[in-house]
């Protein structure tokens, strides 16, 4: 009776190989990335974009090798909830699934804003509200069919995404080496300018500059449906982190050389588009579609992580089993989730409308996504996500140096660095921001001492299936 049960449950299918987790990342943190934040980096660091670039995706692969190496101990859609849970606390673990919620659950109600507006600019006679339902309806869609046929998009997506970045550069080189400049120093000056070099601005700059890699976490919440899942989440996250570093520095580095920072520009909310358009007139409108098209696999990936993060605490019971925990048979998606995510992100969507001109920078999007650029809505995303980047490297520190009896300076250092910079940038968020963030965080833990009994470990279960 009890193999029966095994047998009968549905469980979440493995089929994504390596090359599929990479591309997921990819898209959900943006190829396009720097683009949109490129001008409100160019004014904070005094033109040194590529530098800032390049900080930050040091600091973010400590934090991308602590997933990785936790994915391996822990292959589990529940990512950052199991690992804290299982490696410190129940508590913990609770609360920084709850925190990723917030993050997760924003994501793709901001993709659905973002394309719905850009599209709206497009196409002014479709209203604001058939577009929103237009792009809820697809991301649910397409979600609901399977993990494969999502990987398949986003291939499609990063192909598309690609070609666009292609010609920029071939636009931008033939820019460059036909107009006159002074030598060597003109190419070393987007790394420093001795002239406006500024440390504190610099390190200012980077602050911002990390968004462009929030997102490569939810790599994480599709461990129960890779292959080899103990060696691909590691690679997959690690890689995908400094592909978009590199990807993102030349695409700031070739920009800079083509609109250098002594020249302001006409509005560095939209700067890239200026640079692009220089460059070659057409790209002016190409990056504008581009956007719109990075926007909707950053919403179909969100979707998708928050699904994962969400069953994965259903699973274990820290939400209700039976809706939140349960599998389509068929397609092995958590179908609920998928609607419940998507429902949630229409309903926000059609409740807040930005208007277009503000959120020509906005990039939304994995990881770390942004919602009236920089403002409330971006620093409420890194509110859950940096407490989940704590939460995993302490998890990875205890697990790989505390109790491990084969101790590695790596061990060591890798997961307090990591630790230590998001709590930096934690600390740096706004007021208002921490105040709607503490708001969140008291319901949900409001919510799982009731659910729980007070945090029973017996109630919540990170029991972890067969990789069968």
């Amino acid at each position: 009776m009890d193999s029966a049960t095994v047998v009968s449950t549905p469980r979440l299918k493995r089929s994504l190989t390596l090359w599929d987790l990479i591309l997921y990342g990819v898209i959900v943190i943006q190829p396009v990335a720097p683009m949109s934040v490129f001008g409100v980096l160019s004014d904070r660091g005094r033109g040194h974009v590529v530098t800032t670039i390049l900080i930050a995706m040091v600091g973010m692969l400590f934090t991308a090798f602590s997933y990785g190496r936790m994915a391996r101990v822990y292959p589990s859609a529940g990512s950052a909830f199991t690992y804290v849970g299982q490696e410190i606390n129940p508590v913990l673990g609770y609360i920084t699934g709850w925190s990723m919620v917030m993050d997760y659950m924003l994501n793709p109600m901001i993709c659905i804003i973002w394309c719905s507006q850009q599209a709206h600019v497009f196409a002014p006679q479709v209203p604001y509200a058939v577009w929103a339902v237009f792009f809820a309806g697809v991301f649910t869609a397409l979600n609901v069919q399977g993990i494969k046929t999502s990987a398949r998009v986003n291939t499609l997506l990063a192909a598309g995404m690609g070609a666009v970045i292609a010609v920029f550069f071939v636009a931008g080189a033939r820019y460059i080496f036909g107009n006159a400049h002074d030598g060597a120093a003109f190419f070393t000056r987007p790394f420093y300018d001795p002239k406006m070099w500024d440390i504190r601005a610099v390190f200012g700059a980077t602050s911002i500059a990390v968004l462009s890699y929030i997102g490569f976490d939810g790599i994480s919440t599709l461990s129960e449906e890779a292959e080899n899942p103990r060696r691909n989440i590691l690679l997959a996250t690690v890689l995908t982190c400094f592909t978009i570093g590199i990807l993102s520095a030349l695409e700031v580095y070739v920009a800079q050389l083509i609109w250098p920072a002594s020249e302001p520009f006409p509005n560095s909310d939209t700067a890239f588009t200026f640079v692009a358009g220089r460059a070659w007139a057409p790209l002016f409108a190409v990056v504008g579609f581009t956007l719109l098209v990075a926007n909707f696999g950053s919403g179909m990936g969100a979707q998708i992580g928050a699904a994962r993060l969400l069953y994965g605490m259903g699973r274990s019971k820290a939400l209700p089993e039976s809706f939140f925990g349960a599998l389509d048979s068929k397609r092995h998606v958590p179908r609920n989730n998928v609607l419940f995510v998507g429902a949630l992100a229409l309903l926000g969507a059609l409740l807040v409308q930005i208007p277009i001109h503000r959120t020509t920078v906005c990039r939304v999007g994995e990881g770390v996504s942004t919602l009236f650029c920089y403002g409330l809505g971006a620093e409420m995303l890194n509110f859950g996500a940096l407490i989940a980047f704590m939460g995993v490297n302490l998890a990875a520190f205890v697990h790989y140096f505390l109790r491990q009896h084969q101790r590695t300076f790596l061990s060591l250092v890798a997961p307090l660095a990591g630790f230590f910079i998001c709590l930096v940038l934690w600390l740096g968020l706004s007021t208002p921001a921490k105040i709607v963030g503490v708001i969140w965080m008291g319901a949900g833990i409001g919510f799982g001492a009731w659910k729980t009994r007070g945090f029973r470990g017996t109630l919540i279960n990170f029991d972890l299936p067969e990789e069968g």
